[in-house]
């Protein structure tokens, strides 16, 4: 399976680009329309999309992630700039005991039992945070073929926006894990680094990020 990354700088002096990342709804339906417009029903899944808007040394940048490079060409002019390049190559490199650095922006919840929703009218979900929210993230690396050695997490705002085919509104907790870790399973790596990890990847959450860690 190959992979690509685009990273693309938003230029928020344009109109469009401030719009999306005040949205998740609206940046998903930015990112999918760089890809062809014939792929059918669960087009995102098929396209192994997956984003992640993040604050950089030269500013906001968007990450996206696919199983096939998107056509740049369909931004907007003057959005913003951007640029692609294959992650098969760190794919290929991934191996047993190798350490690496990790950042997620994940959806970490918790799904309380029915009796317990019923006694203290909570919600279907329950977002988790600090330890509870960390512990959630070892379980989740785990099984993605991790073992974590550090972890720091730093809750980051809600992916909000509301969905054009219903007009309902969606809200994903968000948390952000990074820290290092070792590989474990290099296979089971490669599948969740593909797939994501957790709820809310239509909307900028669920791509984990990991490179080399380098030696002291």
């Amino acid at each position: 399976m190959n992979l690509w990354l685009t990273r693309i700088l938003p230029d928020q002096r344009h109109r469009d680009a401030r719009k999306d990342l005040t949205a998740a709804v609206d940046l998903h339906h930015r990112l999918m329309a760089l890809f062809p417009d014939h792929i059918g029903d669960q087009a995102r899944q098929h396209l192994g999309v997956l984003f992640r808007v993040e604050d950089a040394p030269a500013g906001t940048q968007i990450l996206l992630q696919s199983t096939q490079p998107p056509d740049l060409t369909r931004l907007p002019t003057g959005y913003g700039t951007a640029a692609t390049k294959p992650l098969t190559p760190l794919l290929d490199a991934l191996r047993t005991d190798l350490t690496v650095r990790y950042r997620i922006a994940a959806n970490a919840i918790r799904k309380p039992g029915r009796t317990t929703r019923e006694l203290y009218n909570l919600g279907p979900v329950i977002p988790l945070n600090g330890a509870a929210a960390e512990e959630w993230w070892m379980r989740q690396a785990e099984a993605s073929g991790l073992k974590v050695i550090t972890v720091q997490s730093t809750p980051l705002d809600a992916a909000r926006g509301t969905r054009r085919q219903d007009q309902n509104r969606i809200k994903h907790a968000r948390t952000q894990f990074e820290g290092t870790a070792l590989i474990t399973d290099p296979d089971q790596l490669r599948t969740r680094l593909t797939d994501g990890i957790g709820k809310g990847k239509a909307y900028g959450c669920g791509l984990l990020s990991i490179a080399p860690a380098r030696r002291p």
